[in-house]
């Protein structure tokens, strides 16, 4: 099956071995020109360059992925609004693309950039397993590349070949083996790290949507995808793909260290590396740090957790964030609340009364027989006298006994006015 797909790119299989036949004439100068050394160097730097050339795909392949985890809450409410009418659903999700400016198959560019090149190199490696000559590999190229052994495998060789082939190849079906197995292995386990790396560090771990669930699958169903199809592989081709997947898992831990996504695990991280550099250097140095604090200021009240630790962070320190992205040195410690809502020193939280215990109240209150105790404004003296206390007014002006006078039922109390004459 991988034969009858590698026929389709032949289109490519000129340049691919040109580039390859360029490599191996710089690396067979140094370790001679029919080691597996050169043959093998030159695989791995045509996927340098490859890799180097996707660079633009792959910053673009950032950017739609963590678009696509923003839209995530989006497109579950569109999902549960539209369950039943699966063409508006559809309608509704592109609708939603096109607004946001997001294209779901951008985070497949890199992989779909790539595969060309993978199975021109496939069908490169199987014509000289063949015998055959194929793009710019002459016969005198072909035989060089035939005799090329990568610890002990041929460069031609795959798992699944019977001994006789291996032993026209120049090598032993127990070295061909032993040396694929090991190149598939390591193939499958630097796949299955760069994915759970990316799941446990560089996911916003504040957003529970479908998308990390099929983030999650794949982080296993790749290496034994790898796994499955590796036996089939000439030694040339896992050489390959090999060098892609190390390329792939350090450029993604650059990534994730310097430029992490928001709210994730990666950034706390980031961010406690960045306080303490503007913390013991009172600055902030490189262009890529100003612009991650310009974004942070320009939130507002819309921060994360671990970016309003960093704001606070900053305001103990004596600074403050500026809209530029710079940190400059300030007498108000500006803080976050748990709400994101910035506080000063003025406006501090009032603090509450410690809350005191019915004993502690109790033995708080004077007793009546301490002639010591200090005097309230509720306390009445024993010595006052008793014309100076108050008296109660006749209700309504109505001469007749100290006492309010009582109201009749249906009439309000105090003082009434007069009745109307013509209701007399």
């Amino acid at each position: 099956m991988v034969s009858s797909i590698a026929s389709l790119f032949t289109f490519i299989t000129t340049p691919v071995s040109w580039v390859i036949v360029q490599f191996h004439k710089l690396f067979g100068a140094v370790f001679g020109p029919d080691t597996g050394w050169a043959w093998g160097l030159s695989i791995m730097f045509l996927v340098i360059l490859i890799r180097i050339c996707l660079i633009p795909l792959f910053v673009k392949q950032i950017k739609a992925t963590r678009a696509m985890q923003t839209l995530q809450p989006e497109m579950k409410k569109i999902q549960e609004r539209y369950k039943n009418d699966k063409q508006r659903q559809s309608e509704e999700m592109m609708k939603l693309y096109k607004e946001t400016g997001t294209n779901p198959l951008s985070s497949c560019l890199p992989i779909l950039a790539q595969s060309p090149f993978f199975f021109a190199l496939y069908h490169v490696l199987s014509s000289i397993a063949s015998g055959k000559t194929v793009g710019v590999i002459d016969q005198p190229l072909l035989e060089s590349a035939q005799k090329a052994h990568i610890f002990g495998a041929p460069l031609a060789a795959k798992f699944m070949d019977s001994a006789e082939k291996v032993e026209a190849l120049g090598s032993t079906l127990a070295d061909v083996r032993v040396v694929t197995a090991i190149m598939i292995v390591l193939m499958s386990l630097s796949q299955f790290y760069t994915q759970r790396q990316l799941m446990t560090k560089n996911v916003d771990t504040t957003v529970k949507t479908p998308f990390m669930q099929q983030q999650k699958m794949l982080m296993y169903v790749f290496p034994v995808i790898f796994a499955v199809f590796g036996i089939n592989f000439p030694v040339g081709v896992l050489v390959y793909w090999l060098t892609t997947n190390v390329w792939t898992m350090g450029q993604q831990m650059y990534v994730i260290r310097q430029n992490p996504t928001p709210g994730s695990k990666a950034q706390g991280a980031y961010l406690e590396r960045l306080l303490k550099q503007a913390t013991n250097s009172k600055k902030i140095r490189s262009r890529r740090d100003r612009a991650a604090v310009k974004l942070i200021v320009a939130k507002g009240r819309d921060r994360n957790e671990q970016e309003r630790r960093f704001v606070n962070g900053l305001g103990k320190a004596g600074l403050a964030a500026q809209p530029d992205g710079a940190v400059a040195v300030s007498d108000v410690i500006p803080t976050d609340s748990e709400d994101g809502t910035p506080t000063g020193g003025a406006a501090a939280r009032r603090q509450q009364p410690k809350r005191q215990s019915k004993s502690q109240r109790q033995s708080a209150v004077p007793h009546k027989s301490d002639p010591d105790a200090p005097k309230t404004s509720l306390t009445k003296s024993e010595n006052e006298p008793q014309d100076t206390r108050r008296q109660p007014k006749p209700a309504g002006g109505q001469p007749g006994a100290g006492g309010r006078s009582k109201a009749k039922s249906g009439q309000r109390k105090g003082p009434q006015r007069p009745t109307h004459p013509s209701k007399k």
